[in-house]
């Protein structure tokens, strides 16, 4: 009975969240503005794949993981919570909480811009103050692309992005080493050591 309870009580604590998540408007709210207290962990997870799930099931609902979306928050203490005004809640995030799932590039040298388009409806144009960074997975040794999004959110790139990125990377020195590199809004993003690409499984 007890467990009963306390799945009506997150069923209930949910709705209540949402509500308070949508009271927001459109746009998107100042969650690193907010300072409500913790309330504790919510059984939602983001898997890799960008599939949110709650209480073991996937929500299916686009709208409603949108709406989520735009209350996440990864704090300094590497956790990612759903925050509204008055409160602050622990979700588990798999991997990344965005996936990138489409680019487009316009321009090209230092003019390049590349946009990308998360599967939550985020347009997020790479630079300076979204950066690019490149890590290679201990599991397979597979290249894994991230982009800042906002605050320390950030958007695993789909592998088909993956690829369409990397056809446009280039030589270029950077710090006096020469590098496989990207370019968007005038800034270069190392992929990797030029010598070490014929190394790497993609």
């Amino acid at each position: 009975m007890a467990e009963g309870d306390s799945t009506l009580r997150d069923a209930a604590g949910l709705e209540a969240l949402i509500s308070r998540a949508a009271a927001q408007g459109k746009g998107l709210p100042p969650v690193d503005k907010w300072n409500p207290d913790f309330c504790g962990d919510l059984d939602m997870e983001i898997k890799a794949d960008g599939t949110w799930f709650y209480m073991g099931t996937p929500i299916g609902r686009q709208p409603l993981v949108r709406l989520f979306s735009t209350v996440l928050r990864k704090d300094a203490d590497e956790k990612t919570y759903l925050v509204t005004p008055v409160e602050k809640v622990g979700i588990r995030v798999e991997d990344a909480p965005f996936l990138a799932v489409e680019l487009n590039v316009s321009g090209d040298g230092d003019d390049q811009i590349m946009t990308f388009r998360t599967n939550v409806g985020d347009v997020v144009e790479a630079g300076a103050d979204n950066p690019l960074r490149f890590v290679i997975d201990k599991a397979n040794g597979g290249l894994k692309p991230y982009l800042l999004v906002r605050g320390r959110l950030e958007a695993l790139l789909a592998r088909p992005v993956m690829y369409e990125l990397v056809s446009y990377g280039e030589e270029i020195p950077i710090d006096g080493r020469a590098m496989f590199a990207v370019r968007s809004k005038g800034a270069a993003f190392p992929v990797m050591a030029s010598g070490e690409l014929e190394k790497q499984s993609l």
